[in-house]
């Protein structure tokens, strides 16, 4: 089943049928060029999953749906905290991470971030990190859509080791994030703007300092290969 559509609410049992929103129908009729009977997957995007088929494409699309399942959420949850960047560094960095099974996203408003999120572009950027997580989970298949909060700021940021295991992704930090052991806590992995963390950022942030390895790597390479690094050794 190579495609996968997202519906707000999936309350369903096997033999009903669901109705793709505009956008998705319009994709599946005219992009995808779908056909009665074709497989299909459509999610929630909190963990119900239908295998269905294409009942009907004109004059709307509608679902059959043939099975169900509901998928927990993994264990431990694996976070991005990502500093804000220019161009669309940040914006591949979500990306990546979603396909690679990042559970939530913190767009983080960091000292030496170029990029600033105020007023309206706060609020315009916020709803594309949202619709990129949400397109890059139909791509992967992902039964849950990772949420992505609001941005927030380095005190905020440091508030959270209350909830989650703060890691930070620091190139000069002498423990490698390859000896990092789960200990039952979900982990946030913070990852800095182009030009670094700020020493007194590193100094409130707290948390456990890791290197990647030997290399530095850019902003939108870091998280993705952290949350992979990981994934692989606590949840694949």
């Amino acid at each position: 089943m190579a495609h996968c559509y997202y519906v707000e609410a999936l309350d369903v049992a096997v033999g009903d049928r669901v109705v793709l929103g505009a956008d998705d129908a319009r994709h599946a009729a005219t992009v995808s060029r779908a056909r009665v009977g074709e497989h299909v997957l459509v999610a929630d995007g909190r963990g119900t999953v239908c295998e269905a088929v294409f009942a009907e494409v004109r004059p709307e699309v509608a679902l059959e749906v043939r099975a169900i399942r509901h998928d927990p959420v993994p264990t431990p949850r694996i976070g991005l905290a990502q500093a804000l960047a220019k161009g669309d560094r940040a914006e591949l960095a979500i990306q990546a991470a979603t396909e690679l099974g990042v559970d939530v996203v913190v767009p983080w408003q960091a000292q030496r971030s170029i990029v600033t999120w105020r007023g309206e572009r706060a609020a315009k950027s916020l709803a594309r990190w949202r619709t990129i997580v949400r397109e890059a989970g139909k791509q992967s298949l992902r039964a849950h859509v990772p949420e992505v909060v609001e941005a927030i700021d380095t005190r905020s940021l440091a508030a959270l080791a209350d909830r989650w295991r703060l890691v930070v992704l620091e190139p000069t930090a002498t423990a490698s994030l390859a000896s990092l052991e789960p200990d039952g806590r979900d982990v946030l992995l913070v990852v800095g703007p182009e030009g670094g963390i700020a020493p007194d950022e590193l100094d409130a942030l707290g948390g456990e300092h890791v290197r990647m390895g030997q290399h530095v790597v850019r902003t939108s390479t870091a998280g993705p290969a952290a949350i992979a690094a990981l994934a692989s050794r606590w949840r694949w």
